[in-house]
């Protein structure tokens, strides 16, 4: 069973999404078969085929539980009902709704966990990795991360290495997440902050002096064992982190 660290909290009876907020939301991927089954019957047709395709039992519930929530949180925010909700797609497959330019969201899930992240007319960008042991950490720092970061990672004892090196890949997938440029942005074009006891910020991008100004970044890490940051345009606001049960399922 995993333990939200307790900056996660179950949210209030009423909540609104404010223009200065962003909301952030975890949730267990592996849900149980009543709450499964209702969560599967918003899903739209090329959902559901989508889910089909998936070769693991497990993986398919865990795909039925991550878009589900994310059509019932969705709901909640615009007042609609889970199952109308249209979704478009970028070029690099970042989703937002159709009809709907005001609330903007974005996803990642990794091991048992699915998180979300909710703004007003604000770009959002979120990443979620399950810290895992890596035969190959350096090699795979030296081909993603900037020749600053590298030298960075370098500096850190060996029980630091790991834990560092995820939080530094979810920062910048999150950054790139939330310019939606996905996989064709070089990750070695900006360098983000990462060392333990350092503020969480994006420190430079290669030919955009102005862009640490505009990016605000945010570490999330919901629970022992995953690290997670959030990627947002403007600096400012108020960020809530918010954690979901079956209690916030829209009915009707």
């Amino acid at each position: 069973m995993v333990h939200f660290h307790q900056e996660w909290q179950r949210p209030p009876a009423v909540l609104s999404l404010e223009a200065n907020e962003i909301h952030c939301w975890v949730a267990p991927l592996d849900q149980p078969p009543t709450i499964l089954e209702t969560l599967a019957q918003c899903l739209s047709a090329d959902e559901r085929e989508r889910a089909a395709g998936f070769y693991f039992e497990r993986h398919r519930a865990q795909y039925v539980a991550a878009r589900g929530i994310l059509r019932h949180l969705l709901a909640y925010y615009t007042r609609q009902k889970p199952v109308e909700l249209r979704f478009s797609y970028a070029e690099n497959g970042k989703p937002a709704l159709r009809g709907n330019d005001e609330v903007r969201f974005n996803l990642s899930h990794s091991g048992d966990l699915v998180l979300y992240a909710f703004a007003h007319c604000r770009e959002v960008g979120v990443d979620l990795e399950e810290v895992r042991p890596l035969s190959d950490l350096d090699s795979l720092a030296e081909r993603s991360f900037s020749p600053i970061e590298v030298a960075a990672l370098h500096t850190l004892p060996p029980h630091q290495r790991l834990s560092s090196f995820f939080a530094c890949w979810a920062r910048k997938e999150a950054f790139i997440k939330a310019l939606g440029n996905g996989l064709s942005y070089p990750l070695d074009q900006f360098d983000v902050s990462f060392l333990p006891g350092e503020t969480t910020r994006l420190l430079r991008v290669l030919g955009d002096p102005a862009a640490p100004a505009r990016w605000q970044m945010d570490a999330l890490d919901p629970a022992e064992g995953y690290a997670a940051a959030l990627v947002s345009d403007g600096q400012g606001g108020s960020l809530r982190r918010w954690v979901w049960d079956k209690a916030l399922i829209v009915t009707g």
